[in-house]
């Protein structure tokens, strides 16, 4: 979906790196809806580009390494004069905080996951060449940010829909509720006006997305409500196909298989995030689930 600009005129051209995972990408998308309601426009070369954003993933290593090269090739662009200037979002950003700053100075702002609503007032410093506050990092919020009108950079016919952010488990290898914070659901009404708002704009199959989606409703609600989220999924017109990512073994009930297996739309397929089958390592990384639970 395209979101109509509040104003006729542009305010400048800006080229977008989105890097990471689903999640990182619907956010990428929000960002890109909001700098074009705002009169920004998205060019596809970051050479010649008033100022290119990146919104970057913290994660593993290897997700680190690939921020920092996207980084530093802008930062390059920058210093040969092919663009004004670079804005680095995202997990990265959230994890290094000034750190970033310190160690690349001519990055000229950042902005943490949940800074991402504010982009056009920090595109606007940039563009106006106004420094007075380069870093923008705001609380993880205690409801999940509503993602409704993105600007879509996937294939027409499918789109991400991240139903929560955050995640609970504070297991002893991931740095997850550090960048992203506790748990948060979106209300079951904002995700299926989300999933509508999609479907008008083309959408044949939702993916659905969390840090944890099985976890789904439990902050909100007092207790899992992702089978009734599916059962209102089901309902949207246009939706045919409803995949479902990021399924931890944890809340899996023989309710949830039955509405999976009775669905018309759901596929069969679930994605399960395996890291181990060893319970003296399970307990070590704090999984919470067994090898026979899972």
């Amino acid at each position: 979906m395209k979101p109509a600009r509040s104003n006729s005129y542009s305010k400048g051209t800006y080229a977008f790196v989105s890097l990471g995972c689903p999640k990182n990408l619907v956010d990428s998308e929000r960002m890109l809806g909001l700098l074009q309601l705002d009169g920004y426009d998205l060019v596809s070369d970051p050479d010649g580009a008033d100022f290119v954003v990146v919104n970057t993933c913290g994660f593993i290593e290897r997700a680190r390494t690939e921020s920092f090269s996207s980084i530093d090739e802008m930062l390059d662009l920058k210093k040969r004069g092919r663009t004004k200037g670079v804005i680095v979002s995202g997990c990265l950003a959230e994890r290094q905080k000034e750190q970033l700053l310190e160690e690349r100075p001519t990055i000229d702002h950042l902005v943490g996951v949940f800074g991402r609503e504010e982009i056009t007032r920090v595109a606007d410093r940039l563009v106006g060449r106004l420094e007075e506050q380069r870093t923008v990092f705001r609380p993880a919020p205690i409801r999940a940010l509503s993602d409704r009108d993105r600007l879509r950079i996937t294939p027409r016919h499918f789109a991400y829909l991240k139903i929560s952010e955050g995640c609970d488990r504070l297991c002893t290898f991931c740095a997850i509720p550090k960048m992203r914070g506790k748990h948060a659901s979106k209300p079951i009404e904002e995700i299926v006006a989300e999933a509508q708002q999609l479907a008008a704009d083309g959408v044949r199959e939702l993916i659905i997305v969390a840090q944890d989606t099985t976890y789904y409703g439990l902050d909100l609600y007092g207790q899992t409500r992702l089978n009734d989220l599916l059962r209102e999924l089901e309902n949207v017109a246009g939706i045919d196909w409803i995949r479902l990512m990021y399924f931890y073994p944890i809340y899996i009930d023989d309710a949830l298989i039955d509405t999976i297996a009775e669905s018309k739309k759901i596929l069969p397929y679930i994605d399960i995030p395996l890291q181990h089958a060893s319970d003296w390592m399970l307990r070590r990384m704090s999984r919470r689930v067994t090898r026979s639970e899972t």
